[in-house]
Order: C-alpha cells, then sequence, then structure tokens
C-alpha cells in the first residue's frame, strides 16, 4: 500500500518543554489508521504537528511525497489534510451553511452531498453554529473538513462528550467514508468502535510510539498495558 501519511521519528517541543520523542505512524491511500493511547500521551500533539499547527524538532513528515517540515498549516492543507479538531470548534457566530462555504474548495464533496451524509443538518443550514447540539456541531466540523476536499481527514476525539445515538451514527459515518476510499488518521477512546473501522492502530505512551499494527493483532494483553486506566 501506498504510504499516503509518513511520520518518522518525530520530536516536538512545547517552548523548552519536550511533547513527542519518537513518533512513527504511517497512512496509506484509503486506509483508516487509529491513533491511541492514554490521556496526555502525545496524541493530539502529534496531529497538531502534522497539521503544521506547531513545529517538529527532529525527525520527518511528509505527505503526498511532500515534505511539510517548512509548510505554513494553511499550506499543508490546501495540499489536503483535513482536520475536525478536538473541541469540534465550529465559527459559533456564522451558520452553517457559512461554515461548510468558508474554507471549500471544488471537488466531490459539496454543500449538498454533506447535508445527505448528515441529514439533520438540512434544517439548519441558516441556524448559527453556536445554536447547536453538541453531537451537531460535529457532524458540522466533519462537513466543513471535507468541503475542503481532503486526501486524508483527521478526527481528533471523534465522539467525545456525545450521547450513544450521535456516536453510533458518527462511526457509521466515518465507515462510509472508509467504504468511499477516504484515508483516515482518527483519535477516540472507544478501542471497541476504534478498532471496528481502523485497519491498523498505533499506540503512544509518553509522546513516543510504543505499539504498531494491525487492529487483529491488538490483544487484551496490549490493551490492558497501553491502554487500560
Amino acid at each position: 500500500m501506498t504510504a499516503l501519511l509518513e511520520v518518522d521519528g518525530v520530536t516536538a517541543f512545547y517552548g523548552s518543554s519536550q511533547a513527542l520523542f519518537g513518533v512513527d505512524l504511517a497512512v496509506g491511500e484509503g486506509e483508516v489508521v487509529a491513533l491511541m493511547g492514554r490521556n496526555g500521551m502525545g496524541k493530539t500533539t502529534t496531529i497538531r504537528t502534522i497539521c503544521r499547527m506547531m513545529p517538529h524538532r527532529d525527525g520527518s513528515i511528509a505527505f503526498a511525497g511532500r515534505d511539510l517540515a517548512r509548510l505554513l498549516s494553511h499550506r499543508a492543507a490546501w495540499l489536503g489534510l483535513g482536520l475536525v479538531p478536538e473541541g469540534r470548534r465550529c465559527f459559533p457566530t456564522l451558520t452553517v451553511r457559512e461554515n461548510l462555504t468558508a474554507a471549500a474548495r471544488a471537488g466531490h464533496w459539496s454543500e449538498e452531498r454533506v447535508i445527505a451524509l448528515f441529514p439533520q443538518l438540512a434544517g439548519r443550514r441558516h441556524q448559527k453554529a453556536n445554536t447547536l447540539s453538541g453531537g451537531e456541531q460535529q457532524m458540522l466540523a466533519i462537513g466543513r473538513a471535507l468541503m475542503t476536499n481532503p486526501r486524508l481527514l483527521i478526527l481528533d476525539e471523534a465522539t467525545e462528550g456525545l450521547g450513544p445515538l450521535v456516536r453510533r451514527e458518527i462511526w457509521s459515518v466515518i465507515a462510509q467514508l472508509k467504504d468511499a476510499g477516504l484515508s483516515i488518521l482518527v483519535v477516540d477512546k472507544s478501542i471497541a468502535a476504534l478498532t471496528a473501522v481502523a485497519e491498523r492502530c498505533v499506540i503512544l505512551e509518553k509522546g513516543a510510539t510504543c505499539w504498531s499494527g494491525l487492529s487483529a493483532e491488538l490483544t487484551p494483553e496490549l490493551t490492558q498495558r497501553y491502554l487500560g486506566v
């Protein structure tokens, strides 16, 4: 499988404090990869470095064969990195339609296709994002990322804080996107949901990759060792 994203030996710092100590991961074309680890182990920091929201110091990050080291975040997004950030972070005073079109790029995903994926948003097009429920805001955040027509969709805490019905719907949508051939890197706390949709898992511990392999190879012993509370 051709690697779309390659992260090799990446270290990163917040000021003088080191946060990443050697992250290795790859996402192939059309592959879904789960990025896992206990709280505070570097998952969001890894995503921030991939999306060029913070620099890395050592190692390399390549996307579609392009070295991302000197790119600004909007340039990385232009290459095809679509981020659904932790906490949703929609533009609160913009309407659903304005959120969807703010960073839209030409391609397969349009407003109508996003609405077809998330029918709940159909009657909300003219509502401001801050009037939506948490689940609707997450749908909007995913739709907004899809409207950039990304080659790689990155979801940080895909279903955090959502009710069971909405969580099931989000995972169903992720499965649909996978079936459509979209490459996805996803973070979530639900190990069962992650391993059901992802071909491979990468586990971080203390800012470094400690295990990677097929989802089927993630045994209860490994889960307890690296992901147990």
